[in-house]
């Protein structure tokens, strides 16, 4: 059986003391990993894992970030070259973590848009796929990929059948994680079922929404089986067609070979 974490931040620091092992006991059960860069140094470090265990990797700005790179009116005139060099590396696969966030709003919202459609248009000039952060703002968010001519992920998806819908109609997949193994999350597999099986992907958002399996513990990209073995279930198909057919989907978004 193969899977790809999709979405895994191995920047973390929560991964200090154990990061090559973490990546080795994924690649022991046959699972590939896309690590998300949300920073300008964090996308480094993901492009540098990338190539050195074998990884794939995402260069982008969460916008968790997005203050630090822009005043709300401009972005920062490094930023863009900056990125663009780490795009044209070996293994690197798409522009992301970027997007919008309206619930914790760590970055103002002026800022967040600024960053935002800077890195849509980075990654419509590269024809990159883009991975997509929405919290809260998914109005906002929808509007402004419908006006980018992007394809890629709305990553982590824990809504409801409608917006699953929306983004669908856009050509976006849809990644979904641990938190669709959680008691409490019926609406949600009720709305995966929705979702045509080959526009969805497997994630983890590590170290983040470890599977219900591992609830309370550190999550890691390994866990991402426990992640498709819930999912498999909801679609009412085995483990190992799961897997098959949701790397193959990511494998064509994101044209790994």
């Amino acid at each position: 059986m193969r899977l790809i974490d999709t979405h895994a931040h191995l920047d973390s620091q929560s991964f200090s003391e154990d990061r090559e092992e973490a990546i080795q006991r994924a690649q022991a059960a046959g699972i590939q990993i896309i690590t998300m860069g949300t920073d300008l140094d964090s996308s480094g470090m993901a492009v540098r894992m990338a190539q050195k265990h074998k990884l794939y990797a995402a260069v982008g700005i969460h916008p968790h970030q997005a203050q630090r790179y822009s005043d709300g009116e401009k972005l920062d005139d490094d930023v863009i070259p900056r990125l663009e060099a780490l795009l044209g590396e070996k293994r690197v696969v798409a522009v992301g973590e970027i997007g919008l966030d309206y619930f914790k709003e760590f970055s103002p919202r002026d800022a967040q848009h600024v960053v935002f459609r800077a890195l849509l248009g980075l990654a419509q000039k590269h024809k990159a796929p883009v991975v997509i952060h929405t919290r809260n703002s998914e109005e906002d968010v929808l509007k402004i990929l419908a006006e980018s001519k992007t394809l890629g992920v709305v990553h982590s998806f824990a809504g409801d059948a409608a917006l699953a819908k929306k983004i669908l109609d856009l050509g976006f997949y849809l990644g979904v994680n641990g938190i669709a193994t959680f008691p409490k999350s019926g609406p949600l597999r009720e709305a995966i079922k929705t979702i045509p099986i080959k526009r969805l992907l497997t994630e983890t958002d590590c170290p983040f929404l470890a599977p219900i399996q591992h609830r309370g513990a550190r999550n890691e990209p390994s866990f991402v089986e426990d992640v498709a073995r819930v999912v498999s279930g909801v679609y009412g198909m085995g483990l190992e067609e799961f897997a098959k057919i949701t790397t193959e989907n990511a494998m064509r978004l994101f044209k790994l070979g």
